[in-house]
Parts: structure tokens; C-alpha cells; sequence
């Protein structure tokens, strides 16, 4: 424990200390772990220290076996002798796998130590290496995104051969073919199928990942079984601890129903309920309140939520008279400034009104008398009750009086003025011809000529155009 302060009053230092540099607080794992298994050959077990003593938590290393089988791997302390613990923390089977080559398979195990400071083996995945067909220089974009994932291996040359001699081939031949069958081509023809042609690449290995399963045993621990009736029986405290919670919520709004309805009673809620209801309700509460005490004090939620409604049965009535009288008074000025503020824009001369009908106006005009003489029916009855009383006035009914006035109204006061027509300037019947300049004078002469030149040709064409047997009308 002494150690425990220390280390806190070091932390709280580090972090009072107004410098320029910046510190960082990392948590150390505080032991030595190591990874053992069994080598193939000798069958002798190896072992090499993964999170040495002081490793920063959390951490992940990637650990690569040569393995041809399923195989263990155990986790363990490296000098367990201080701490009276079994150096064997859990052991872990990798495996089943199977490679398609039949060689020794190359397996990528991953090693965790968490926040929590336990070490597991997260997963393995077996590397298997496929070699994949030569693709064109046609193809570059799609290689350079694939090379990523693939590793540059040397090229197989019975393969290159094999590609090598296969494509040529097939292109003498149909060129060949091409040329027995169309005579013989231009060279610049030839040239164009042989710029097109395929320039074949060394082969890429590609890697493919599989993963293998992992199954854990850690000593110690409990059972798969056990550990499951352990998390259901969590979940049933936890329901538990949540019902038991919920139970004094509903406790303590008893009382405190109780409590404030007992004040309220004697103060402001005095003149809205008569002295006999008044009298039974106070003795109702204190009723309550000495079951709570007594035998209510451990009863089920569902308990306290029927002693609550059966005392709000009897003071929601008083409660809403109550609040009923509070907003009365805004409810009712909010209708009459409706009514007014409709009737006077109806009654009103105005010019921004000229243009509503009077028909309309009358409509709106009776619907405000309508409102008017509703609300003062209703408010001498409502004046005419005592208190304690039931209300006749509400204040809902108030609010949809006013919107139903609004909702009526409004689109016919605010209507808007019509769009005024375009007028059109008169026109005169005899213009007089305007003035014109001695170069449109000039240039009209000059049309007019060329109109009469042209002409004349169409003239001399329509005289000659005569049949052949036709006699000259002068003869």
C-alpha cells in the first residue's frame, strides 16, 4: 500500500509540473512472460521471453511458426519463484490446418496483453503462397494497386518459356492465315496488331491468408458451464438491484405526495376544496404516511404505485381548479385581443383593406360577435361558481376558441391586393412621316434603282419565254 502512495504522489508531480515539456504517464506490466512449445524434430520444448518485465500496456506482438501440424503454445511466467504462483498461466492449441503443397505451413500467431494485464492469443492465420498467370503492360494501373498485397518472387522460366512461345506463335499463325486468305497487306497495316501486342511480365506471388482456429485453456479458471450460471446469475442481481431501486423511487413519491399535498391543503389550495372533502384527505394522508412507517416499508413497487393513485384520485381534482383559476385570466385577455384586433381591421377604412369585399368583412365582423357573446356566456357562468367548484371555463377551451377565430379570419383580412392592369399608350392614326437625312435619302434612291435594275431582266425573260408555233400579235 505504501508503494501504491508513492506512486500516485510521483504521478500528481508529474502532472503539477508547468514546464514546456510534455510528460506522459504509461502503465508497465510488472512481470515477465514467455511463449513455450514443442519443436518438430527433437521434440524438446523452446522458449522465448515475449513481454519482458516493465512492457508498456497494452501491447501486441506477431510471433511466425514453421509448423506442419496442429500444435500447443504456452503462456508462462519467467521466474515465478517470488511469487508462490504456478509458472503455467494457460496453454493454447493451434490448430487444425492443412496445407496444399504438403510443407511446413508458415503461421502468423498473434499475442496480446490487454489493459487488463492478461495475456492471450488472439489469433493465427497460415500465409500460403499462390502464383499468379503473367498479365500484359496493357494491365499496369490495376498491378501497381494489387502490388500491396503481393511479394515479387523469381519467375518460374519453364513458365516465361511456355508464355513466352505460345503467344508468338499464335500471332504468326493468324497472321499467316490472314495474309493467304487477303493477298499481301501494306507494312503499315502489319505494324498495328504488332504495336498492341501484349509485352509479358515476370509472375507475382500472391499471398493467401487463412485463418485456424484457436482454442484456449486457462488454468485455474472456471468451466465453460460455471462461467455461464455465473453471468446469468449477475444478470439476475443486476434485475434485482433495478427492481429494488425502482421500489424507492415509488416509496419516496408517496411521501413526498403526502408531504406537499398536506401543505398545500392548508395554504393555497384552501378556498378550492370544501372543509368535509378538505378534512378526509388530511386524514387519508396521515394514513398514509403512518403505513409507510410501518407495515408499507418494505412493500413491492406495484404497491406503492396503487397508494399514489388512490390519493391523486382525490387531489387532481383540487390541483386542477387550482391551476384552472391561475390561467384563466391570461386565457380569457388572449380571446378578447383576438376578437378586437379582427373586428377593428373589419370595421376599419383603411386603404390597405379597400380591396376586401364588404360581403367578407360582414362575415368576419359575425364571427367576432360570435366569439364575444360565447365567452361572456360562459364567463357569468363560471363567475357565478364558487371556488371549490368544478370549472365550466376552461382554459383549453379558451385556446381553441381563439384558434378556430384565427384560423377563420386571418386568410380574408389578409388578402392580398390584386395585381393593377398594364396600360397601353394610344395610337395615333395619322403619323406624320419623320425627317430623313441626305445619306438615308441617297441610300433609298440607290434601293430603289437596284429594285427597278432588277427588275427588268425578268421583264425581257418573260417576253422571250414564248412557244414556238405562237405569232407575233403586231404581224
Amino acid at each position: 500500500m505504501k508503494d501504491y502512495y508513492n506512486i500516485c504522489a510521483f504521478i500528481s508531480c508529474i502532472l503539477t509540473i508547468t514546464l514546456d515539456r510534455n510528460f506522459q504517464v504509461n502503465d508497465g506490466f510488472p512481470f515477465s512472460i514467455a511463449l513455450s512449445w514443442n519443436g518438430d524434430s527433437q521434440n524438446t520444448p523452446q522458449q522465448t521471453l515475449v513481454f519482458p518485465k516493465g512492457n508498456a500496456i497494452p501491447s501486441t506482438k506477431v510471433l511466425t511458426f514453421f509448423k506442419s501440424s496442429t500444435f500447443e503454445v504456452d503462456v508462462l511466467y519467467v521466474d515465478p519463484n517470488g511469487l508462490q504462483i504456478p509458472q503455467k498461466i494457460s496453454t493454447y492449441t493451434i490448430g487444425p490446418f492443412q496445407t496444399s503443397k504438403g510443407e511446413k505451413a508458415k503461421l502468423k500467431v498473434k499475442v496480446r496483453l490487454n489493459i487488463h494485464g492478461t495475456v492471450t492469443v488472439d489469433s493465427a492465420i497460415m500465409l500460403e503462397d499462390d502464383v499468379e498467370v503473367p498479365v500484359s503492360s496493357a494491365n499496369e494501373a490495376p498491378n501497381d494497386t494489387m502490388k500491396m498485397d503481393t511479394d515479387d518472387a523469381p519467375s518460374d522460366p519453364a513458365v516465361a518459356s511456355d508464355v513466352n512461345m505460345q503467344e508468338p506463335k499464335s500471332a504468326d499463325t493468324a497472321e499467316a492465315a490472314h495474309a493467304a486468305e487477303n493477298g499481301p497487306q501494306d507494312t503499315e497495316e502489319k505494324s498495328v496488331p504488332m504495336e498492341t501486342d501484349a509485352k509479358v511480365e515476370p509472375s507475382k506471388k500472391k499471398v493467401k491468408k487463412i485463418t485456424v482456429p484457436v482454442h484456449e485453456l486457462v488454468y485455474g479458471a472456471l468451466a465453460a458451464a460455471d462461467l455461464q450460471k455465473a453471468v446469468e446469475k449477475e444478470y439476475e442481481m443486476a434485475l434485482q438491484d433495478r427492481v429494488m431501486e425502482e421500489t424507492k423511487e415509488k416509496k419516496n413519491a408517496v411521501e413526498a405526495y403526502v408531504y406537499d399535498m398536506r401543505n398545500k391543503l392548508y395554504d393555497k389550495y384552501s378556498d378550492f376544496v370544501t372543509s368535509e372533502d378538505k378534512e378526509g384527505l388530511i386524514a387519508k394522508l396521515q394514513e398514509v404516511e403512518d403505513w409507510l412507517y410501518e407495515d408499507g416499508e418494505d412493500e413491492t413497487k406495484g404497491v406503492y404505485i396503487a397508494k399514489l393513485e388512490e390519493l391523486k384520485k382525490v387531489g387532481d381534482p383540487i390541483e386542477l381548479r387550482f391551476k384552472e383559476w391561475e390561467i384563466r385570466s391570461s386565457a380569457v385577455s388572449q380571446l378578447v385581443y383576438c376578437i378586437n384586433s379582427f373586428r377593428e381591421a373589419a370595421q376599419s377604412t383603411d386603404q390597405k383593406f379597400e380591396h376586401i369585399d364588404m360581403s367578407e368583412k360582414r362575415k368576419v365582423i359575425n364571427e367576432c360577435s360570435e366569439a364575444e357573446t360565447w365567452l361572456i356566456e360562459k364567463k357569468q357562468q363560471q363567475d357565478a361558481l364558487p371556488k371549490h367548484a368544478n370549472s365550466v371555463l376552461l382554459a383549453a377551451d379558451l385556446k381553441k376558441k381563439a384558434e378556430t377565430l384565427d384560423r377563420f379570419c386571418k386568410p380574408i383580412m389578409t388578402k392580398p391586393k390584386p395585381a393593377p392592369k398594364p396600360q397601353t399608350p394610344p395610337v395615333a392614326e395619322n403619323q406624320a412621316p419623320e425627317p430623313q437625312t441626305p445619306e438615308q435619302q441617297q441610300s433609298g434612291g440607290e434601293s430603289t434603282a437596284s429594285e427597278g435594275a432588277a427588275e427588268e431582266p425578268r421583264a425581257e425573260q418573260m417576253e422571250t419565254d414564248k412557244p414556238e408555233g405562237a405569232t407575233d400579235p403586231s404581224a
